[in-house]
This record gives C-alpha cells, structure tokens and sequence, in this order.
C-alpha cells in the first residue's frame, strides 16, 4: 500500500469517527486489540468482537447506546450480531438489548442473572440460551469464554475471555484506576476478592476491560486486589479491636492506594460498606468476642 492510499483510509477512518461523535458526543469506539474493540457510553462501558462470521457484543447499557452501536457495528463493519451476552443482571448494563440484537442473534446470560432478571421482570430482552459455570461461542477462528466465579457483583455476573486477541471483560468486580464505587452497594466483597483471584489464577489475559475506569493488564488487576484485601482485614480487625463505624473512617487510611481517583471522596464509604458487609452477613454483632454497640449497626 502507497502512503497516499495509507493516508485516504485514515482519513476515512477519521471522519468516521467525528460523524458520529458529532451526533452523540458520548458516544466512542475504540480499538482493544486485534478485532476486539472497547464502546463508551459516558462513563460506562462494554466490549465486542468483530469477525467474517459475524459480531458478538456485550452488555447494551442503554436503549439510546444500544441503538447507536448496533448502527456502528453494521455501517463500519458491514456484519450481523450474532450473539449479545450480558455480564450480570444490573440494569444499569442490560437495558436496551432489544435495541442491539439482530433477527438471529442470540442472546447469552449466567443463569443467575437470567433468573433474576425474569423473576424481577426487568424491562430488557430476555436470554435464549443460559449456563452455570461456563459457555464459549466460537466465531470463525475466534472465540469468547464466559466463565462463572461465584457470587461477586449482581447476581450471575461473568468474566468474558476473547480469543485470540486475549483481551478479558469484566464488569464491577474489577474496577482499574480508581476506587471500588461508594459504599459497595451490590457488592459482596468476599465473592468480590475470590473471584478476581481465580480470574488471575485461571485466565493469562493480555489486557482487561472494566465497565467502568480503565483498561490495564495483570500487574493492574493485582493491585486492584491488593486494594480489596487491604480494605476488607483493615476493617475486620478494627471491628475486632471494638472501633465503631465513625472511629474507622476518620483512622482507617490506606496511603500506598491514596493515588486513585475517588480515594478521598469514597475512602470512608468503602469502609462503611466492608462494615456492612460484615454486620449484615458476617454476624459480627451476634459474636461474643467483638463488642459492637447496636446503634452503629
């Protein structure tokens, strides 16, 4: 290829790019790895894979973002979706699948996730086909393993490994580059830290995608989990040695992770969430070795 012909395709691509930016600013495409490519919407984000045999996307997000993808992925890569998998059952990642998917697409969900979304009657476009511990589709030469590592996030919620760019997705339970959100609202922060372990113990992943923050490789997803289990044993201990609630939140800092965005917003509710955590779940106030005062729970 010449560099005029090099500089006409850029420029194709280019204006690509600023046509739809231009009519839904949020909006971003972006490329992961190979065929596999990161969208935006706002601060939210899902991945998919494009191959000769068809496209197969994640979470929709939204019905307007749902809309503007699937009209992307078929004027930019000229292919149908054939299948959309969601990664847990959060409605703030699932709604508009029906938007996304094509008249053959099918559409793939833990059987967790499925389950609650139908008992809860969401309103988004149910599974056709569900699993219990893992599911891969196969595109051609490439491929997307769905694997299920208990509970952590949500309910059902799923890591997905794309072959052969080795890119990971995970949704809530990894976030990179800044801290976990708020108060872990949905969180189950045991699940939470043995999850992301078995993630790094079973999967050689090149680069991981959030849905959320950014993207990073290995290294970043362990610090990721150092963060967690410094958080959770820093709060257990302070609830075994008898702080309340208030007492940890202004003693409890963790300096070697106060680099993150969000750390001094959400360090104190990050704390009250493991708190919670271990009030609610964990029975900490019904044990006869930590004195825990009824109104700090």
């Amino acid at each position: 290829m010449n560099n005029k012909s090099f500089m006409r395709k850029v420029l194709v691509c280019l204006l690509w790019v600023v046509s739809f930016a231009s009519s839904a600013q949020s909006y971003v495409i972006e490329q992961v790895k190979d065929n596999v490519y990161r969208f935006s919407a706002g601060h939210y984000h899902s991945v998919f894979m494009i191959t000769d045999k068809g496209a197969f996307v994640t979470d929709p997000i939204n019905a307007d973002a749902a809309k503007w993808l699937k009209k992307a992925i078929h004027s930019r890569f000229g292919v149908a979706i054939k299948f959309m998998a969601y990664s847990h059952n959060h409605i703030d990642h699932t709604l508009g699948g029906e938007f996304l998917v094509d008249e053959q697409t099918t559409v793939v969900a833990h059987r967790y996730a499925d389950e609650d979304m139908r008992w809860t009657k969401a309103p988004v476009r149910f599974a056709d086909v569900t699993f219990t511990d893992s599911f891969t589709a196969e595109l051609g030469q490439s491929s997307v393993q769905l694997s299920y590592f208990g509970p952590n996030n949500g309910r059902g919620n799923v890591s997905m490994h794309f072959m052969p760019a080795n890119v990971m997705f995970v949704v809530d339970w990894v976030v990179l580059g800044r801290m976990p959100y708020k108060d872990l609202q949905g969180y189950d922060i045991h699940g939470m830290i043995r999850s992301t372990e078995q993630l790094l113990a079973s999967h050689d992943f090149d680069i991981l995608v959030g849905g959320h923050a950014q993207m990073g490789d290995k290294g970043d997803v362990r610090r990721y989990l150092a963060y967690l289990k410094t958080l959770y044993n820093s709060v257990r201990d302070a609830l075994l040695a008898g702080h309340t609630l208030t007492q940890m939140q202004q003693q409890l800092h963790f300096p070697e992770f106060s680099h993150l965005p969000m750390y001094q917003q959400w360090r104190a509710q990050n704390i009250a969430g493991v708190y919670r955590t271990l009030i609610e779940e964990s029975y900490f106030n019904f044990r006869p070795d930590v004195s825990v005062k009824e109104n700090e729970h």
